[in-house]
Order: C-alpha cells, then structure tokens, then sequence
C-alpha cells in the first residue's frame, strides 16, 4: 500500500524533508499505529455519551493498585533538568522559530498543534526549520534585508516538539486513498530527521503530547515510540515526552498516563483553556451546573482549578516527573506602556502562585516575558534546577473537587458573550489564513482560544442562560444578531479584501458551530476544510 504525496513542492527545499526514507517511516507508523489510534477515538465517544448519561467522572477503579503503588518515571536527560521557563510558539516562518531558539527560556515548545495551522507548507516548513536548528543552520533574512541566526553567545532553548492531537488528519499525505493521521506525520518527519541530530548535540527527541484523554492514548504513544527508536537504531528511552493534562478526563487519569509512559515520561503541564474547553465538552449535557461564568474571570484560583494544578503538581512529583505551568500569553504593546506593565503583573503574580505550588517551571508566549518568569522561578529555586523534592503530601483531590465547577466566581455577561463571538471569528479567520499565532487585544492566542469561545456560546444556548449586566436570555436568534454586530465591527477593522477572504467564511463557520443542535468536538476539524 503506497503513501501518495499529493503536493512534493509546498515550500522551496521540501525535497529534504520529503524523502523516499522518511515518508517510508511515516507509512510505517500509519500501518502499525492508525488503527489503534481510530479505536481509542471510537472510546473517546463512548466514555463521553456515558458521562452524558450518568453525569459523572471518577478515577478509574481498575487502576487503583498503579495510583497507589510506588514507581517513578525514568530520570531526566541532563539537557530537560532545568525548565524554569518555557517559550511558546510555532516553528514556522523561521523568523519566529530564531526568536524563540534566542529567546533565552530554558525550552521552546516548538508547536506544529494549535499555534499552527496545518496548512501544508507550514507543516513541511516548520519540520526543515526545526533540521536546520538542530544542525546549528537555521537562519532567515527578511525582505528588507535584516538577518536572523542563532546565537553564539548564550545557550539555545531546548526544542520540545507538539504534534497534532490524534483527532487532526493529514489530507497532503494519502494512503490507500485515505488521509493519515496528522500527529503521525509530524512525529514521523520530526523524530526520522532531527533523532540523531540532537542526540549528538546533547539533546534528544523531546515532545509535548497534546489533547490526550486516557492512559490508553498514552500508552499508543508510548508504543509508537518504541517503535520508532528500534527502527532508526537508538537506545530506547531517548525519546521523552511530556503531557498536557488538557482535557477533564486525563485529570482523572494522570498517575495511569504517567505510567504507561515512565520510560520516556518527563512530566506534565496544566492547559487552562483547552481544560475548561474539555469541560463544556463532556458535561454539555449536564446542565446549568456546568456553566462557566465569562471566561476571563474564571481563575486559576477558583478552587476547581485549584484542585486540578495541585493534583497535578502532587502526581508529578511523586513519580520524579516535572510540573509544568501554564501560558502567560500577553504581547508587550509599546504604545500603551501602563497596559503593559499592569498586564506584567498579573503576569508575575501567576508565575509567584505556581512557583509557591511547587511547578517546576511555565510558559511564555513572548519573548519579553521570559525574564520575569525567570525572575520569579529563580527566587523559588535559587541554584536547584527544578523542585521535584516538593513532594506535596498534604494535597488530597476527590473527584467531586474537579468536578466543582460551580465555584468559580463570575457571571455570564452579553459582554463576554461578544467578546467570545469576536474572538471566535478573529482567530479562526486568521487560523485559515494560515496563521494559527494569532495577536488579539494584546494576547497571543492559539487554537484554545477560539475552542473555549464558541463552546461557551452553544453551551449557554443549550442552558438559555440569562445575561447578569442586560437581562437578555441567550437564544439563537439573539447570538445571530450579536455575530452579525461583531463580524460587521471586524469588517471595519481589516478591510474588504481580507473580511471577503477569511473574516466572512469564519463567521459562518462559527455560527453554524454555535446554532447547531449537535456540538462540534474540534473547531479546527471543519476549519481544516476552508484552509487552502
């Protein structure tokens, strides 16, 4: 069964990527693995229209005895010891990938998931960028003549590589007429030609694992890289993987995931928006107990959050696994310096709190804020390098604690009700356009975003939730005229050209999201089908 290309050329070298001896792995990898990848998302739904019916998610009683016994995970590399800060990005155009690799974090998450849309050039082009920065070559001049290239005089941040999650399909590489699986792809060409690469700088294959929710997803991932350092001939355990505990079900499972994974585990990370997006998901039949106030005021304070990040943090360290924080996604804005500075502080507060909760390190979106996340991790840690003793043995979670979304504190506004539908449609006009980093009102914003936006939208039409600051009940025809006022505001802010081409069909694609009796499970899948 053959793998067909349907584009060799996206971008100007993709030849180097686009080998005979790389795409034969990637076909590999989709014979053994897709099958049981298509498996585990017929028991994601499963498991979902059961929570639907009972209303309820609990840890898991056949897996007690791997909670309770004592096994750690495999020690870190020496080069994935110290991840105080992390820097966030996609690793397409280069420009973006140098700045991040210069950034001075300690790790760059080099994202081919929700901060890149998977247009097919970005996909190929993101891969050459992360050869090339393993080889020491990376390196961009810009139309206007300005140079960009490693830097000498400091160390690189340390890549670890997000592929998709295992819901994306990759519609430029076919086999048997079918797409494969997106996160195959990304994992195949970045583990067949960086592996050896960074193994001889000191580094290895690093990835963050995306969207999973069971350890049976974990336990995939773990097969597939046994597979893969076997077939290119390296020591098994090289590969380390972290992952994002990003959806309400992988929060009941994280000693399991922990586990499947532990020789090549290296810790987990806390994604508050696609968390609280995972959340709407599961429990979208559950009721007006399982709304959300607006989603700028529900807190990595409130105590459901609370109970999540500590668990987390507990789990983590009891296994010699690292914690890992979540995004700080402002964007300096240099025309509005007190903005700047009071969003620095909220900023430095956030990073004081999980530092205090014992993680051992946090993201960034921009590189300036990777000093004052330094800052704050560095007075914490002084010269360790992490904090795995903080062992944390007072924090004892139920799952009615997880489950407590009432106790967040905020209204539902027609406020954020707008903001959510212009974000919503901002972010995925932009998404098609290409670009999945998208700036909006000072904030970097990735896929998340968009993701808790509308399903905070159908959610409180499902609930006919009523608006504390105007009264009105949320209804269709109600979130039809609001799309219609706040797609007509982004009509005027970027123009005809752009508004026809990508403002337009993400607004219609929004609203048939949110008016539809049936919930989407990813935006991105029907936004995939408006990409060029």
């Amino acid at each position: 069964m053959a793998l067909t290309v349907t584009d060799p050329h996206p971008v100007d070298r993709a030849g180097e990527i686009l080998t005979p001896e790389a795409l034969a792995f990637v076909e590999e990898l989709h014979l053994r693995f897709a099958g049981t990848r298509a498996e585990l998302l017929k028991a994601r739904a499963l498991k979902r229209e059961h929570v639907a019916r009972t209303g309820r998610l609990d840890f898991l009683p056949e897996t007690q005895e791997i909670r309770d016994a004592d096994w750690s995970v495999a020690p870190a590399p020496a080069a994935l010891r110290d991840r105080r800060v992390e820097m966030t990005g996609p690793a397409a155009p280069a420009k973006m990938a140098i700045n991040a690799l210069n950034s001075g974090a300690k790790v760059w998450l080099a994202d081919l998931e929700d901060a890149s849309t998977p247009t097919w050039s970005n996909v190929v082009e993101s891969i050459l960028n992360l050869r090339d920065a393993a080889d020491g070559t990376l390196k961009y001049t810009s139309p206007e003549g300005k140079e960009y290239k490693l830097r000498t005089d400091a160390p690189l941040a340390v890549v670890v590589a997000r592929p998709r999650g295992w819901h994306m399909a990759e519609r430029h590489l076919l086999i048997g007429g079918e797409h494969t699986v997106g996160a195959l792809v990304d994992f195949g060409l970045h583990f067949f030609h960086t592996a050896k690469r960074l193994l001889a700088n000191g580094h290895g294959p690093y990835y963050y694992l995306p969207k999973m929710e069971s350890h049976l997803e974990a336990r995939l991932w773990n097969e597939i890289f046994v597979f893969a350092q076997d077939y290119l001939d390296i020591p098994q355990g090289t590969v380390r993987a972290t992952v994002l505990i990003e959806t309400i079900p992988a929060a009941f499972e994280m000693d399991e995931i922990l586990y499947e994974l532990r020789d090549h585990a290296s810790g987990l990370n806390a994604g508050r928006w696609d968390y609280l997006f995972s959340i709407i998901k599961y429990f979208r039949d559950a009721g007006e107990g399982f709304v959300l106030p607006d989603r700028a005021t529900v807190a990595m304070t409130a105590p459901f959050m609370r109970a999540y990040t500590e668990l987390l943090v507990k789990t983590c360290h009891r296994r010699g696994a690292f914690a890992m924080g979540g995004m700080a996604a402002v964007i300096p804005n240099r025309r509005e310096p007190e903005v700047t500075a009071q969003a620095f502080e909220k900023v430095r507060a956030d990073k004081t709190r999980e530092a205090g909760d014992g993680f051992d390190g946090s993201w960034v979106a921009h590189p300036d804020l990777v000093p004052v996340c330094r800052e704050v991790f560095d007075s914490v840690l002084g010269d360790r390098p992490n904090q795995l003793d903080k062992q944390r043995p007072e924090v004892s979670v139920t799952a009615d604690q997880l489950l407590d979304i009432r106790s967040a504190q905020g209204q539902v506004t027609e406020a954020g009700l707008r903001l959510n539908l212009y974000v919503a449609v901002a972010y995925t006009a932009v998404w098609i356009s290409g670009n999945g980093a998208v700036a909006i009102h000072n904030l970097m914003e990735d896929a998340a975003t968009a993701e808790i936006s509308r399903s905070q939208v159908w959610q409180q039409i499902r609930n006919h939730s009523v608006l504390a600051d105007t009264g009105r009940t949320v209804t269709r025809d109600l979130v039809t005229a609001i799309l219609a006022e706040e797609t007509e505001k982004l009509r005027g802010e970027v123009g005809e050209d752009a508004f026809a081409r990508h403002y337009l069909p993400a607004s219609r694609l929004i609203g048939g999201i949110c008016l539809s009796e049936d919930y989407t499970d990813f935006l991105t899948t029907p936004a995939y089908e408006l990409v060029g």
